[in-house]
Parts: structure tokens; C-alpha cells; sequence
């Protein structure tokens, strides 16, 4: 007899899973700025990386350490005080995969002094891709790499920590540092009471026989199973910088007790921490009183990444857009193949080729700061301007890919709702918008002869392109305004992309043509593909944009 079918239609017009993809060598722009910028020899290892991190099961083990969030187990059976977090096994075969690439350490040596060469442009391209398959586990790789820069300031406390920073073995074991084969570093730095205002930090700091003792709170500590946090507290000479592990000398676990993980709106694999102190062990790094210039460096490092990773997620949202447009029909065509659809897309993808030119060359001074003066003045000014209009530019462009799929952009069934979610803590972390300006604002007080120095070179790096000459000197105009604080955001967000059309000019010169004149000599409409682009240039950017 035969059986009775229940379906009652055919799945058809439906875009296939974007998996088993080549990161890299789908990504034209990726590979034209990371060689423009000094990688070219690493197009190998590029290569291999782009193909695992692009691979179906790199995807599901992205799914699943964000579906399966981490707990805390504060107490053992028996009532003995634990502090544990656990995680879901796709968390820590993230965590192994990353550690193995050196994404926590392979832009310093042995030693931990920086490697240079194009380590920090090689490095940047693939935590660029690791961030388009989940970002979360990222948090703790990011901070470990930027410790070793806090690190230097103690060089005894460097040289004892390295040999385990620079294993490529990843280590979750709950166990004193010393005694693993590879470690990762947190960092704790804001309060209750002040937030971005660290300097309004009360948790006290006691000189001991065997260092000191902290006690007192963090309303955000992240990534709390790592094996040591570089903290702030106030010491008898002012806010200092401290390395916390989990374990104190002796080998008993730390007086560390986590209060709970903050339920977030994103990064939902990566647990945060409200955290209380109990004359916790620690010893101090750099000078007592000079706590934020010593964790300043670290910072700088961490903001950095904040902008790869949001270059990455808009990158990944490109990317579903167009896999999901040229497989769906609409109206007898493919939707990719409709001229409103290719005038969002391609102005979508002449974003993130910028971006993508911006963070890389952004990379490149980091490479070369330490030996050459321009570029180190190009990382104090550009940093916190790029981190600024790169971050802040995700969530609204996440938005748009999400509509381009439409409702399958919208569901948990696909990665873009995970990145939309994702994309708004890189601009909240590690300094928010207001703080980056701020910053672009101290690093011209400072120095203001350098940074006119950086501003002279992107002149010169943009001269010709539409709208950059009236760019440089409204940035000239404002940054010397007496009420310069007023139009930072204005002027900070013209000096981004002032950097984005220069870094793209050597990269595309003709896409850096279309940037400028969409960006430079006129301002962006708030909707991508409100913009007159030539059908060639269009047919360009889209190609160049998913191979």
C-alpha cells in the first residue's frame, strides 16, 4: 500500500548554506590590500586559513558556542568557592584553531618584543576572517596579544609570562599558569561608580611581603577564565596597573570571586564578568601612579583589533548579501542581476573595500612605528579615529545585509542576525565614540606637530581625488576651532575617511576615485545604493567583491 505523502510543496529559489568557502582567496580586496600593505609573501598561509576558517565546520562550531552560552559555576558540590566558567566544546576548538594560527601572539617574539616585518598586517588579515565566523572567542585572543605591550613595562614579569604567551598550545585547564602549556590574559579596568572614568576607580591596592593585595570590584571583566588579568586599583601613589592571576603564588586559587556573567546583547560565546576582589594576590606592572599610562598600551592594541573585527563582520554581511542575491530569484531575475539591488550592493562593497584598505594599512604602521616616526604618529592619531567610523559603520551596514536576504536575514537560522547582534560592542569596548574623538583631540595637543605631519601625507596621498582638498582643510579648520570638542565627531568622521580614500588610493586607484566622490565631495546618503554609480563600476566592485 503506498504510504501518504504530507508535504505540500518543494523547497526551490532558496539560496544554498555559504560554507566550504575560501575566506581568503574569495575576498579580491582582502588580498589586494594585505598585499599592498607588505603581505604578499603570505599568500600560502593566507590561503590555508581562509579555507579551514571557511569550512562547514568551522560554521557549526560558530553556531554552537553561541547557542550553548557559558555558565558559572560559583560553588562545588560541597559548598568550596570554584569561580569556574564553563563553555560549550565549539568554544575551546575555536579558541585551539586561533591560538594554533597565532592570533594571540604572532606579531611578537620569543622575547616579546614586536616582530615587525608585516607580522601585524598577516595577522590582521586572518583575525579579519576568523571574525566573520565568530567573534566572541576573539575577546581573550585580543587581549593576550595586547598584555605582552603592558607586559614590556615589567620586564621581569615579561620574561617569567612569555615563554607560556608565545606557545601556540591552547591550555583550558583550570591550573596555575605556570603550570600550562599555553595561557590567556583578561583585563578589568572599569567600575560601578565611573565607567570610561577610571580615574574614579576605588578598588584599593596594599603593599605586601610578596607584592600586593587588591581589593575592591570590576563591573566589567571579561573573558574570567582566562589564566591572569592586567587590573587597575589605586596604590599609595595613584591608579597603577596590576597583574591578577587566578592562582596566587603559593598555588591556591585566587581571592577572585565572580558575582555574575553579564547577560549581553552580543558576543554571547565570550562571558563577561561583574567580579569582587577579597585581598587579591597581584603584582604591579610599570610605576605606581601610572596606571593608565601603562595599560594605555595595551589599550591601543585592543582598539586596533575592534576595528579588524568590525571591518570583518561587514565584510561577512557583504558577502551572505551577495552568495544570497545571486542565487535568489525575483521577477524572472536573479536579484543580484536587478539594478537596485547591484546599486546597494556595490555601494555596500565599496565600503568595505575601504575598510578593508583602512584596518591594513592601519596595520602597516603598526609593523612599522617602531622604527620610523611618521608611522608612529600614524597610529597615535588614526587609531582612535579608524575604531571610530569603522565600528560605528557595522551595525547600520549588518542592518542593510540583513534586509538584502530579507526575512531569512532576520531569523537565528542565519548568521547575520548573530553579526547585527555582534556588531555594536567593538564601538562600545575599548573606548565609545565620544572617548575616540577625545582621543584624536589629546593626540593633536600633544603633539601637534606630528599629527600635521600625518595630515600633510594623507593630503598628499589623496591629492586629486574629488572632494579630499576641502577635506583636508575643514579637518585643518576644526581640529584648531577653540571649541574644537564641539565638531570632533564631524571632524574625526572626515579624517577617517580622509585616511580610508588614501589607504584605498594605493590599493584600487580607481575605487578610491568612487569612494572620495561618494564620500569626500559630497555626504553619503543614509541609505547604501542611494549613490550614482557608473554601470562598469558597479559590475567591478561586485565581481572584486565575492569570487
Amino acid at each position: 500500500m503506498t504510504q501518504p505523502s504530507f508535504a505540500t510543496h518543494e523547497v526551490f529559489n532558496q539560496s544554498p548554506p555559504f560554507e566550504d568557502v575560501n575566506l581568503y582567496t574569495s575576498d579580491q580586496s582582502l588580498a589586494a590590500a594585505v598585499a599592498a600593505n607588505g603581505g604578499a609573501d603570505a599568500q600560502r598561509e593566507l590561503t590555508e586559513f581562509g579555507q579551514l576558517w571557511g569550512s562547514a565546520a568551522m560554521t557549526e562550531r560558530g553556531r554552537l558556542a553561541n547557542e550553548s552560552t557559558p555558565k558559572l559555576r560559583t560553588f562545588d558540590s560541597k559548598g568550596h568557592r570554584r569561580d569556574v566558567v564553563e563553555f560549550h566544546p565549539a568554544y575551546h576548538e575555536l579558541m585551539a584553531y586561533a591560538a594554533q594560527a597565532g592570533l594571540h601572539n604572532s606579531t611578537w617574539t620569543s622575547e616579546g618584543k614586536p616582530r615587525g616585518g608585516s607580522s601585524e598586517v598577516v595577522r590582521a588579515a586572518k583575525f579579519y576572517i576568523a571574525s566573520q565566523v565568530e567573534s566572541g572567542h576573539l575577546c581573550p585572543v585580543t587581549m593576550t596579544r595586547a598584555s605582552v605591550a603592558a607586559l614590556a613595562l615589567q620586564p621581569e614579569l615579561l620574561a617569567s609570562t612569555m615563554p607560556v604567551i608565545a606557545s601556540r598550545d591552547y591550555d583550558p585547564s583550570f591550573a596555575p599558569w605556570w603550570q600550562k602549556r599555553g595561557m590567556t590574559l583578561g583585563m578589568g579596568m572599569t567600575e560601578k561608580q565611573g565607567g570610561t572614568d577610571v580615574r574614579a576607580n576605588m578598588t584599593r591596592a596594599e603593599r605586601t611581603a610578596d607584592g600586593y593585595r587588591i581589593t575592591g570590584h570590576k563591573w566589567f571583566m571579561s573573558a574570567p577564565m582566562c589564566d591572569a588579568f592586567l587590573v587597575l586599583a589605586q596604590a599609595d601613589a595613584g591608579l597603577t596597573c596590576f597583574f591578577m592571576p587566578r592562582f596566587a603564588p603559593d598555588g591556591s586559587v585566587n581571592a577572585i570571586q565572580f558575582q555574575r556573567l553579564k547577560d549581553k546583547l552580543g558576543n554571547r560565546s565570550n562571558a563577561s564578568s561583574e567580579v569582587e576582589f577579597i585581598g587579591a594576590y597581584a603584582a604591579r606592572v610599570g610605576e605606581e601612579g601610572k596606571g593608565i599610562r601603562t595599560i594605555i598600551q595595551m589599550v591601543q592594541l585592543t582598539r586596533q583589533d575592534c576595528a579588524i573585527s568590525s571591518a570583518g563582520l561587514m565584510r561577512s554581511g557583504l558577502a551572505h548579501a551577495l552568495h544570497h542575491t545571486r542565487h535568489r530569484s525575483v521577477f524572472q531575475k536573479h536579484l543580484a542581476d536587478q539594478p537596485l539591488m547591484q546599486a546597494v550592493l556595490s555601494d555596500m562593497a565599496l565600503h568595505v573595500e575601504a575598510s578593508v584598505a583602512l584596518v591594513m594599512r592601519m596595520c602597516r604602521a603598526f609593523d612599522r612605528a617602531p622604527a620610523d616616526a611618521g608611522e608612529a604618529a600614524y597610529v597615535r592619531l588614526l587609531t582612535p579615529a579608524i575604531k571610530y567610523w569603522v565600528c560605528k559603520s557595522a551595525p547600520a551596514f549588518l542592518y542593510e545585509a540583513m534586509e538584502c536576504l530579507g526575512g531569512n536575514g532576520y531569523v537565528e537560522d542565519g548568521i547575520l542576525a548573530r553579526h547585527f547582534r555582534e556588531s555594536p560592542v567593538n564601538a562600545i569596548w575599548e573606548g565609545s565614540g565620544n572617548v575616540m574623538c577625545l582621543d584624536v583631540l589629546r593626540a593633536l595637543s600633544r603633539d601637534a606637530e606630528a599629527a600635521m605631519t600625518v595630515l600633510t601625507a594623507l593630503a598628499a596621498e589623496t591629492r586629486g581625488l574629488p572632494g579630499a582638498a576641502e577635506t583636508v582643510s575643514f579637518i585643518g579648520q576644526a581640529f584648531r576651532r577653540p571649541d574644537s570638542e564641539r565638531v570632533a565627531r564631524l571632524a574625526v568622521e572626515k579624517l577617517a575617511l580622509l585616511a580610508a580614500s588614501a589607504a584605498l588610493n594605493q590599493v584600487t586607484p580607481r575605487h578610491a576615485e568612487l569612494f572620495a566622490a561618494t564620500r569626500l565631495a559630497t555626504t553619503h546618503p543614509g541609505m547604501y545604493g542611494a549613490v550614482d554609480l557608473d554601470a562598469a563600476d558597479m559590475r567591478t566592485l561586485l565581481e572584486r567583491a565575492l569570487q
